[in-house]
């Protein structure tokens, strides 16, 4: 385990649950190794609506599309959990989206954040929700 990092399996960080729907986003390739989890059977079907979002971004512009689109999963289940992952400055990865940026907009547009955690050695995590006052 790299220094720095928790022993918690990533699936447990995220709140995965065996009945989990899950929407991935721009998600790398190796998504599941990360997860040490197949869990491609919990992927979102059509006409689902996810109970878990986990966005992968590299840019400032995307996230903002992406979280636009998003909108409408959060009022059909207003429990939603919606995961932004961006590179860690660490990764020396080009990209202009920072945890400040993701929250910002988060504030501005009735979600929340709850947590942070380490998704992998390149990418952080945020955990954006509806605010209970407005579920």
């Amino acid at each position: 385990m790299p220094a720095g990092y928790s022993g918690t399996p990533l699936l447990k960080k995220l709140g995965i649950k065996e009945n989990t729907k899950l929407l991935l986003i721009a998600a790398p390739e190796n998504y599941f190794d990360l997860l040490e989890a197949d869990i491609s059977g919990q992927l979102l079907k059509k006409n689902e609506t996810p109970d878990l979002i986990h966005l992968f971004t590299t840019s400032e512009k995307e996230f903002i599309k992406q979280m636009k689109d998003l909108k409408k999963f959060c009022k059909a289940n207003p429990n939603i959990a919606i995961w932004v992952s961006w590179y860690k400055k660490s990764a020396r990865m080009p990209t202009d989206i920072t945890e400040e940026t993701i929250r910002q907009y988060a504030l501005q547009n009735d979600l929340v954040d709850v947590k942070v955690c380490a998704v992998s050695e390149i990418w952080s995590g945020l955990k954006l929700v509806v605010p209970l006052a407005k579920r």
